[in-house]
């Protein structure tokens, strides 16, 4: 049976809580890796091409060329692997790097990426095999796939994520690894066969909240009532030890009836055009609302302003930076909390621990 081609959809994983248990939900026998934060990946390799698919299916291989070339040399034809791009620096993942690869698709955009691989070179973890030697082995249980995986020589910039059976161990990762920018650990059934596009694996991630100062909103793409713009997503912000209010992320994912109803809860802290508001200034902030980015891609981006009054506790798995590196969930408003008890001193933060720990030789 030949080797399996583009495009497959990655086998995905199913939140299963913030610990990790012994056996899976239906008794399974499970083996754990750590969760890596990158771009998750299927690397196919032929005599004649590299196809870097995305999950969405897209081809990035123009994004990463220097993983490519590595590709070509590096990995047998007829291999196809399951993995994350990610760069790692310094003894951590650096995702705002990764995320560089992306924007813009303009010959400018082109030399740019050119600059970023030859400055900032992307890595490859590979934590599946679909394909050996022309041979499809999707059907094969996870357990041999993983021996397959160890049996295939890597050299960097491709790497084997480490693995084990014991959910003491994994446990260990979960609460060590997010130091070096990794969010959590996946969970593997032994006997499972890859399954494109289904959850048949669980993930175990950080789960936190924060009270942060709501500060603006960004209308819904769909209007509501009578044409008038709805809440899409709340503005987030934390202060820091000077006082300046920064922006921090986003909460969203509202269901009809919630983005009416905080819509009228919001529309008592409107302010004018000529109003005062911490973002219009935003002096010596890191971040600003309103402003493109990576995945932008040109959208309006603007938001309506409220006053920093409201406090609310959100949810979120971990910070970038100094930012959620995810939406967050909306939890409840908290009208006990004052917006200047919303400080950057109450997040948790994680240990630093060295990437080359987790991977040698990987950052």
């Amino acid at each position: 049976m030949t080797a399996p081609g583009p495009p497959i959809a990655p086998m995905l994983a199913k939140p299963i809580g913030a610990r990790v248990p012994q056996r899976g939900p239906k008794g399974q026998e499970l083996r754990f890796e750590p969760k890596w934060d990158g771009f998750r990946c299927l690397l196919f390799v032929t005599a004649d091409s590299v196809v870097v698919q995305s999950r969405s299916g897209e081809d990035l291989a123009y994004c990463f060329p220097e993983v490519v070339a590595a590709a070509k040399t590096g990995i047998a034809a007829g291999t196809v692997l399951d993995g994350e791009l990610v760069i790692a620096r310094e003894g951590r993942l650096w995702f705002e790097r990764l995320g560089q690869r992306i924007r813009p698709r303009s010959e400018e955009g082109g030399w740019k990426i050119a600059e970023l691989a030859r400055d900032f070179p992307a890595q490859f973890v590979a934590f599946d095999v679909l394909a050996a030697h022309d041979e499809d082995l999707m059907a094969r249980p996870y357990g041999e796939r993983r021996e397959q995986l160890d049996a295939i020589a890597l050299a960097p910039p491709f790497f084997r994520t480490p693995a084990t059976d014991d959910a003491a161990a994994a446990q260990d990762w979960f609460d060590q690894f997010e130091g070096a920018g990794l969010d959590g650990v996946i969970a593997k059934p032994v006997a499972a066969p890859y399954e494109p596009g289904k959850r048949t694996m669980f993930k175990v991630k950080h789960a936190r909240t924060a009270d942060v100062v709501v500060a603006g909103w960004r209308a819904h793409k769909q209007a509501g009532p009578g044409g008038t713009p709805v809440v899409g997503s709340l503005l987030l912000g934390l202060y820091d030890d000077a006082g300046t209010l920064h922006h921090v992320g986003v909460a969203a994912s509202f269901s009809v009836a919630k983005r009416t109803e905080l819509t009228e809860a919001l529309r008592p802290l409107a302010i004018g055009d000529d109003d005062d508001h911490p973002w219009r200034r935003y002096a010596g902030a890191a971040r600003q609302p309103g402003m493109q980015s990576r995945w932008s891609g040109g959208k309006d981006l603007s938001f309506r302003p409220i006053r920093p009054e409201l406090v609310a506790e959100v949810g979120y798995d971990h910070m970038e930076g100094d930012r959620f590196r995810h939406v967050a969930k909306l939890v409840r408003f908290r009208p006990d909390r004052t917006p200047q008890s919303c400080t950057y001193s109450q997040l948790q933060q994680p240990q630093t621990y060295d990437l080359g720990d987790v991977v040698p030789g990987l950052g």
